[in-house]
């Protein structure tokens, strides 16, 4: 399972794009406290959609506190300071859990949670002069590389709502 996890995320909207990324891969959400809102807050509910009801979201009150209640994990830290790329490992086994964390809008994953996990920093590739993409971009970049890696097992690859035949029905009528 794809667990999406965001360390003291900032803006409300963001969050709720990344809600609408995890119910759409049938992944979890874990959301690392201080938050800087709420999740009834208004614009994140509006982002979410109807989606948040249908999405796992856990919280925890710190780093220290999703490590405890999340022993013996592998995370990917997606950092701008990471040198190596997204794509470069190995994200192959739908049977795996792969935690992915990202950080503050404003700052990122702090530097010393960094140092220690040089091993599994991941960087998506950007131009010399950018210094981040969007949270809520980042996220999907990294998870559908994973889903891409898995031949996007469990997703449907067809229009499953309207039919798959939609488009040549749609001009019969």
């Amino acid at each position: 399972m794809i667990n999406i996890v965001l360390f003291q995320p900032e803006i409300p909207q963001n969050t709720g794009n990344i809600i609408r990324t995890a119910m759409a891969i049938g992944g979890r959400l874990h959301l690392i406290k201080p938050l800087g809102f709420s999740l009834e807050e208004k614009s994140l509910l509006r982002a979410s959609m109807d989606y948040i009801k249908e999405v796992e979201i856990i919280q925890y009150d710190s780093y220290e506190d999703f490590l405890i209640k999340n022993p013996n994990i592998t995370i990917y830290y997606v950092t701008r300071y990471a040198n190596k790329s997204y794509s470069e490992y190995d994200l192959s086994d739908p049977s795996e859990d792969y935690y992915f964390m990202f950080g503050r809008e404003s700052s990122g994953i702090p530097h010393d949670i960094l140092r220690e996990h040089k091993d599994h920093l991941m960087r998506i590739p950007m131009a010399i002069n950018a210094r981040s993409l969007n949270l809520s971009n980042s996220v999907s970049i990294v998870v559908y590389e994973a889903l891409r890696q898995q031949d996007f097992y469990g997703l449907s690859t067809f229009e499953t709502i309207k039919g798959e035949e939609f488009l040549e029905e749609e001009n019969k009528k």
